[in-house]
């Protein structure tokens, strides 16, 4: 009979399997669809459904739930970011198909976390319909926690990220990223256990009432929410009229010195000089040389353009020395006295009258994790190990506006772009994200980052103007709409203004319920929930489910 049971077990769990790697593919898609680049909320919803429906219908043993969990995530953080192919391969000189065992090996590592959860699930999911579909978005949002703050943290792709439209893309104020793809897992499990419930269940109608409530309390919000919440005391700077330089270096050329590093010192200092725009942004890197490494006089022009003019700039360069370390900056100047800066050498390089330090930095690309210099080793990429700038550091104070600096990928990590928030008199009223996406070609990398900026201005309700090398540069406004775009891969300027928030509110200093708590105690608030609800549903499992909850014998397999 047990070998019976197995036997059919098998063909079920294959089926179940690709069904699972499919569902995983589509969360994949949902958070940039390929051609047009945007997100598409429901797919995502949709491949939660699935897995959700899988785990509920099957009734899968712990070791089979795990299975479950890994092949939805492999599929779906391989189909998410295996762009880091090109970045390996095209660029980084390192053969096919050692470039494609990392990326499936960094995808299998992640995976493991959501393998994890659900085989959690599947041990601890009581009978009550509600507390079990809680108790799937407690596990979701702790496996999508270990991925984004583990061993530096990579939570690119987070399901979450799909939502930065549609009914759920009120909830970042309150909850952040990681709060809306629990949300969304939730109501994905609560919607399967609802199918065929016995409607004379309380548990049954709890789950019922929990996903209407849910999904028009988030559309509501969505409509007005923002709005009401926002009542300014006084009136608002006047917009901030900018220039975004896109100088499209090839990145292949990019740090050579015999064609990209020319091009790129020329072009950029050509429209510094020439931009008339309040404030002009030029992207990450966008001169890639240390300042002594410069000819003399270049940067002390362009610093004289500035703080004797009415404008001002902010331009990624490196900073630093081989005694002090090296860090992957931002410089700005502005019609004020220079100041003296850590990192810049003393005499004939200029001193910036502000400098920004970026904090997270990239594994293998600006530190070199321990154990992995033979990894290191095979690549053709500059790489380095640059110090870190510290979390919360100060904003560019310039025409009223308190403008914040984040770098590349940075922009991430919203708790710590919160940090900036903790004293609502000094919150920033615009961020700037510097980036070089050029590692990664023209791919969904390109996308799948501005959906990241996207949700940046959720959480926090500060538009996000974005200086990238070969794109996405671009404006998004307080509500997470790209109000203006430069076409990718071509050399131009954005030209255009924003309108900065924040400045002289009244009540809460218009700092959204994210930027508060997250400000104060980081992500612990989430971690704390999750866990919370792990607990009570351990204890609900401990004193014994009813007949026919997730503890009945296995349909389809055996433990």
């Amino acid at each position: 009979m047990a070998r019976a049971l197995m036997s059919r077990s098998r063909p079920a769990m294959v089926a179940a399997t690709g069904l699972s790697a499919l569902a995983g593919l589509a969360q994949a898609a949902s958070l940039a669809w390929p051609g047009t680049g945007q997100p598409v909320w429901w797919l995502q919803w949709l491949s939660m459904l699935v897995l959700a429906g899988l785990l509920h219908h099957l009734r899968p043993s712990g070791r089979q739930g795990a299975w479950l969990g890994f092949s939805f995530a492999l599929a779906w953080l391989c189909g998410t970011f295996w762009w880091l192919f090109i970045s390996l391969h095209t660029y980084g000189g390192l053969a096919a198909p050692l470039a494609a065992a990392a990326v499936l090996a960094l995808a299998a590592f992640l995976a493991l976390y959501y393998a994890a959860a659900l085989w959690s699930f599947c041990k601890l999911a009581p009978a009550n319909k509600a507390l079990a579909a809680m108790l799937f978005a407690a596990l979701w949002l702790l496996a999508e926690l270990v991925r984004g703050t583990w061993f530096t943290g990579f939570p690119w792709g987070a399901g979450g990220y799909a939502h930065v439209q549609g009914p759920l893309a009120s909830l970042p104020r309150w909850v952040g990223v990681y709060g809306v793809g629990a949300v969304s897992a939730g109501l994905a499990m609560a919607c399967v256990q609802c199918r065929g419930s016995d409607l004379r269940r309380w548990s049954t109608w709890v789950a019922v009432l929990a996903v209407v409530a849910v999904g028009g309390w988030a559309a509501l919000q969505r409509h007005c929410a923002v709005e009401l919440c926002y009542t300014p005391s006084r009136a608002p700077a006047p917009p901030l009229s900018l220039a975004l330089l896109q100088g499209n270096i090839p990145q292949d050329e990019k740090f050579e010195e015999g064609s990209g590093v020319p091009l790129a010192l020329q072009w950029y200092a050509q429209q510094l000089r020439s931009e008339t725009a309040t404030l002009v942004v030029a992207p990450e890197t966008a001169i890639p040389l240390l300042p002594q490494q410069l000819i003399p006089g270049y940067l002390e022009g362009l610093q004289a353009r500035y703080t004797e003019g009415a404008q001002a700039a902010l331009v990624g360069i490196p900073l630093g020395n081989a005694r002090a370390g090296y860090t992957n900056s931002v410089l700005g100047w502005r019609p004020s006295s220079p100041s003296s800066t850590p990192g810049m050498p003393s005499g004939g390089a200029a001193e910036p009258v502000y400098t920004y330090s970026k904090h997270h930095l990239v594994p293998f690309g600006e530190f070199i994790p321990p154990l992995f210099k033979w990894f290191t080793a095979m690549l053709n990429i500059p790489l380095g190990d640059f110090n870190r700038g510290t979390v919360g550091q100060a904003s560019f104070e310039w025409a009223g506006q308190r403008i914040a600096p984040n770098i590349c990928y940075e922009d991430l990590f919203g708790e710590e772009l919160a940090a900036r928030f903790a004293d609502p008199a000094q919150a920033p009223t615009v961020m700037v994200n510097f980036s070089n996406i050029g590692w990664f070609g023209n791919t969904l990398a390109i996308d799948q980052h501005l959906q990241i900026s996207r949700m940046r201005t959720l959480e926090l309700e500060r538009p996000m103007v974005r200086a990238t090398n070969t794109g996405a540069t671009a404006i998004i406004d307080h509500r997470g709409v790209v109000t203006h775009q430069l076409e990718r891969h071509t050399r131009g300027v954005l030209r255009a203004e924003v309108q900065g928030r924040g400045q002289g509110v009244s009540v809460d200093g218009g700092v959204t319920p994210f930027a508060w708590w997250a400000s104060r105690w980081g992500l612990w608030p989430l971690w704390c929930a999750g866990l919370l609800v792990v607990c009570v549903a351990w204890v609900a499992r401990r004193r014994g489910p009813a007949p026919g909850g997730y503890s009945r014998p296995l349909p389809f397999g055996m433990e």
